[in-house]
C-alpha cells in the first residue's frame, strides 16, 4: 500500500495537505504520476522530478520541493512529500 502525505507549507505553516493512498506497491518509475496526482488534488502546479529526488524520497521518506523545482511561480515556500508509513 502507498500512503503519501503532501503538505504545502509557507511561513512555516500548513496551508494546504493530501493524503494519497493507493492499494498497489510502491513504484518508482510512476513516482511522478503520483506526484502529478498529487498536485491536481492541492490546486498547485507540478514540480520537475529528478532521480535525486527519487532517491531522497526512498532513502529518507521525505521530499522537499522548492521554488526552483517548479517551472511555473508558486505562492508558497515548499512541498513537502513524506511516506506515511515511516
Amino acid at each position: 500500500m502507498i500512503r503519501i502525505w503532501a503538505k504545502v507549507i509557507k511561513n512555516d505553516k500548513i496551508i494546504k495537505q493530501y493524503m494519497l493512498e493507493k492499494l498497489e506497491t510502491m513504484d518508482y518509475s510512476l513516482f511522478f504520476d503520483y506526484v502529478r496526482e498529487i498536485c491536481e488534488n492541492l490546486d498547485i502546479p507540478t514540480p520537475v522530478v529528478i532521480k535525486t529526488h527519487l532517491f531522497n524520497y526512498a532513502k529518507y521518506n521525505v521530499l522537499r520541493f522548492k521554488k526552483d523545482d517548479f517551472v511555473e511561480s508558486i505562492s508558497f515556500d515548499k512541498l513537502v512529500l513524506e511516506n506515511a508509513f515511516a
